[in-house]
Formats: C-alpha cells, structure tokens, sequence
C-alpha cells in the first residue's frame, strides 16, 4: 500500500476540560491546492468515513505521519484517538483526544504554547482512489475525488496552508477542582483552597494533619494536568 499525504497548517483551539486534552479542525479543506498539486473535491472522504463508522476501525491519530518508512515502533504507535470526523462544506471536520502518555502530554503543551502554538500543522495520510488529471496548465496536478482515508497527523511542516485547527480544550474551575479531587485524592475542602490560595491554602488545610507538604509535592508533580 502506497499512503501519500495532503498537509495542512493548523491553529489549535481548545476549550473544556484540560486533562482531558481534547482538540479539533480541519484535516483537509477542500478546493484548495496543496504543495504537491493536489486539491480534495467535496465528497472524497464520504465513502471512507462511512465505512469506518460502520466498522468502528477509525483512521490512525499519528505524530508526524509515525516517522515515514522509516519509522520506529514508537512511530508508529497512535498518539490519541479521533472522536469525530465529518465532511461539511469547508472540509473535513475532526475532533480527537490525546492519549494521557509522555507522548500525548508532550504535544498537548506544544499545542498550548504561548503566544504561539509551536506545532500547528495537520497533514492527511490516504491513498487515492479516484481522481482526475489536469487537462490545462492552470488546473490542479490532481482533482481528488474519492480517498481512502488512513490517518490524520498533527505535524511541524505541514503542505498546504488553508486549513486550521479552531478548538483545543482548557480547564473550567468545576473540572480543575474535580480533577484535584479524583485524580489526586483531595477533599472538596482542599480542591477549593488549592484554587483560591495555591499551596499555602493547601498549607491551612492539612496543618493540623502534618502531611502538607507531602500533598503539595503530590500536586506539583501532576501540574501540568491542570495548566490551561
């Protein structure tokens, strides 16, 4: 099998829960012409995506396309999973979900960085299965009609500049605190205090205990977990 790609820059945006780390955008625009002279028509990924939904077995989420042809088993190990996938009349709408893995939480903080992500791009892994030849100079190298979809990736350089991803997830304050609560074993009344006071509000509350400064080193080594 012969994958070849179809790269897109992306504009994270991000909005609910952080640890879940949850993104979405487009993972192809049509009618636009990419870097290889391809453009995707509407309707290319329509058959694959049925097929998909009515398997369950979904395109891959990659980093970097799993490193190419000569990428490592790590490569090529998926780096998340995707939630949604939808044609409209931009292009192809995904949703995904980083796997909580060094890997997943690695590219989550790039996504977030600030005052610029510092991996934008997402590119489409597929083979071609139907398409028209350019029958003029001015045209396209390539009209992708339909597509076999293989897997989405975000990517550093991507190919073509027209698609962006609009939505990444950040914390509310319910979600901050039911995460101190589930994920670290504080009480509602040392989620809250954490919240409003930091660590010398966790401090008040466990004086009286004698662990606080257990708890503290607890919760600074699961922060990036609840950095917006």
């Amino acid at each position: 099998m012969h994958t070849q790609r179809f790269e897109i820059p992306a504009e994270w945006k991000f909005a609910g829960d952080a640890a879940a780390m949850e993104f979405s955008g487009y993972g192809a625009v049509f009618g636009n012409v990419d870097s290889y002279g391809d453009v995707i028509a509407p309707g290319a990924f329509a058959e694959t995506l049925r097929e998909a939904k009515g398997s369950g077995v979904w395109p891959a989420m990659l980093l970097q396309h799993g490193g190419g042809l000569m990428g490592s088993a790590e490569d090529m190990t998926p780096i998340g999973i995707w939630t949604q996938l939808e044609e409209d009349s931009h292009g192809l709408k995904v949703s995904g979900k980083l796997a909580d893995t060094s890997r997943g939480r690695d590219l989550y903080t790039l996504m977030k960085m600030q005052p610029r992500s510092a991996i934008n791009g997402l590119s489409i892994g597929y083979s071609p299965v139907e398409w028209a030849t350019r029958t003029s100079p001015d045209e396209p190298r390539r009209t992708l009609k339909r597509v076999k979809l293989w897997e989405v990736s975000p990517v550093t350089f991507p190919a073509n500049g027209k698609a962006r991803v609009s939505d990444v997830k950040s914390a509310t304050p319910s979600e901050i605190e039911r995460t101190l609560r589930d994920a670290m074993g504080l009480s509602r009344a040392e989620a809250k205090a954490f919240m409003a006071e930091g660590f010398a509000g966790l401090k008040h509350q466990r004086d009286a205990g004698g662990d606080s400064e257990e708890l503290a080193a607890l919760v600074r080594r699961n922060i990036n977990t609840l950095k917006l």
